[in-house]
């Protein structure tokens, strides 16, 4: 499925560098995700399609470097729908994320970045331990890279109104992913996770008494009181 996932990219990207060629300009306005046009017009499919359009080389280039890298062993965990599923949903999320916190924003977000950094979550909670090297030279543990780019996404997306980088996105992406690998995103996971609460804090109000402290209870208490 990654290998799927990079053609269908790279296919997209050849046909936006040939109709950018050819002088059309309208490929990023229709399928790129502007949250106006998803709210105002109800141009919903833009939460699917903005995620196989990108900038130029080089934005491409990363995010499909890093969707092999990390993606490919995650696929082998889960299997090709399961993947497919996370890569959609995390890819959704991020753009209805970026919806929810800019309305009014007529400024279009392209890119599988949301995707690509819920995949850096999904890793960096499986395989907290790994090392990996950063610019191929400085290892670091996989846990510390991406609490690193969680910090950097949610201070830039404070910081940075101006940018045109997409740091909503990047951190809707990381926040599905932890949310849907923690089955709270479903009807099911919530409940669970009530229950579990409900039951902890059930626990929590009985006193268990071990060892010599519950014979030193049993002598002492020993007796009726009339």
């Amino acid at each position: 499925m990654v290998k799927y996932l990079v053609i269908a990219n790279l296919v997209v990207f050849v046909w936006q560098s040939l109709a950018a060629y050819a002088g059309t300009q309208e490929i990023v306005q229709i399928f790129g995700l502007t949250p106006y046009l998803v709210i105002r017009k109800l141009f919903l499919w833009q939460l699917l399609t903005y995620l196989f359009l990108h900038g130029d080389f080089f934005h491409i280039l990363f995010n499909m470097f890093a969707l092999w890298m990390f993606g490919s062993e995650l696929e082998r965990y889960w299997g090709s729908k399961e993947f497919l599923k996370f890569y959609l949903i995390t890819g959704i999320g991020a753009g209805l994320f970026s919806v929810v916190l800019e309305p009014n924003s007529l400024i279009p977000t392209i890119g599988a970045s949301g995707a690509v950094y819920g995949i850096l979550m999904a890793y960096g909670m499986m395989f907290p331990e790994r090392r990996i090297y950063l610019y191929f030279l400085f290892p670091v543990k996989v846990k510390y890279f991406v609490a690193a780019l969680g910090i950097l996404a949610f201070v830039s997306t404070l910081g940075s109104p101006g940018s045109t980088i997409a740091h909503v996105a990047h951190l809707g992406g990381m926040v599905v992913a932890f949310l849907y690998l923690k089955h709270w995103l479903s009807l099911s996971g919530i409940r669970q996770a009530y229950h579990r609460w409900r039951m902890k804090r059930l626990r929590s109000r009985f006193r268990v008494y071990k060892g010599e402290e519950k014979d030193k209870r049993n002598r002492k208490d020993d007796f009726w009181i009339n």
